[in-house]
């Protein structure tokens, strides 16, 4: 079995950002309020975070904020994949000479890779670095999808230890599950799949929920893992509305708004994301004030 980086939820938090940068007064609130809620770690600059809109210094500054920020309370892990090898192995070597806990690397995008360029792409970041490192596999996004057999080899190495897994397919889920055989901790990457995927064995979920509402997603992981399986089911089933409101344009532009709204820092999105429609946002927005959220 691996000692997982962390267990429950991370929350993979936006980057309150001007025209003028990042925010940084905005994001150190957000990361306090975070760790205040009780979330169990902190995913830094990555799609949430529009990592991949960030400069180069941008995204080490960050790093390098969150870490000193956080300040050991709980893991942070970095956001540092990218469909070029060599700058992935770049970002992830500066990580953690930053002090991250751990890398949250995705495939690589556009260019693709075969199953075997899959293999010797991690495994060459992997042999780069001293942390562990989450294998992050979102095929609707990048357009390459880890299969169960690909996960099951690179859980082979000391260094790869979880999986983000959010292709949406729980037979795929269930298969990797089955061969990883406890190699490897899988994380839900979809904020409607928390319970169904910590039932096949997941430890947890890298959440977006969690940026609104990090206390209720806490829950519902807590309550799976203590056998309160119907408490945690029904608070999943509840949140699903909210979930598909944060998920009813593209991510991050609903959770954007939401911190906006909850008054952490401008609804400001880099190109070529933009604000969220006015009639989806005042949807998500009646669905906050329903929970009892002042926006």
């Amino acid at each position: 079995m691996t000692n997982p980086i962390f267990k429950g939820v991370g929350t993979a938090i936006v980057t309150p950002m001007t025209k003028m940068g990042v925010d940084y007064e905005s994001f150190g609130r957000l990361l306090n309020w975070q760790i205040e809620s009780g979330v169990n770690a902190i995913i830094a600059a990555g799609t949430t975070g529009e990592g991949s809109t960030l400069s180069d210094q941008e995204h080490k500054e960050l790093l390098d904020f969150t870490v000193r920020t956080v300040d050991g309370r709980v893991p942070v892990i970095a956001g540092t994949g990218s469909n070029d090898t060599s700058y992935a192995i770049e970002l992830s070597k500066f990580a953690c000479s930053a002090g991250v806990d751990g890398l949250l690397v995705v495939t690589p995008y556009y260019n693709k890779a075969t199953q075997g360029g899959l293999i010797q792409s991690y495994t060459a970041i992997a042999d780069a670095v001293d942390k562990p490192i989450i294998l992050y596999n979102v095929p609707s996004r990048t357009g390459c999808n880890i299969q169960p057999a690909t996960a099951a080899k690179l859980a082979e190495h000391p260094n790869i230890v979880g999986l983000k897994a959010a292709s949406g397919d729980i037979s795929q889920i269930a298969d990797t599950a089955a061969l990883v055989q406890g190699k490897m901790d899988i994380y839900s990457g979809n904020d409607d799949q928390i319970v169904p995927i910590m039932s096949l064995g997941g430890i947890g979920v890298i959440s977006v929920l969690s940026n609104v509402f990090p206390k209720e997603t806490v829950a519902i992981c807590d309550k799976f893992f203590a056998g309160d399986i119907a408490g945690s089911r029904d608070l999943q089933l509840h949140f699903l509305p909210m979930i598909h409101a944060l998920f009813s344009e593209v991510n991050p532009i609903p959770a954007k708004a939401a911190a906006a709204a909850m008054g952490f820092g401008e609804n400001y999105l880099r190109l070529p994301l933009t604000p969220m429609e006015p009639a989806n946002e005042e949807k998500l927005l009646k669905l906050m004030r329903a929970e009892g959220l002042k926006v």
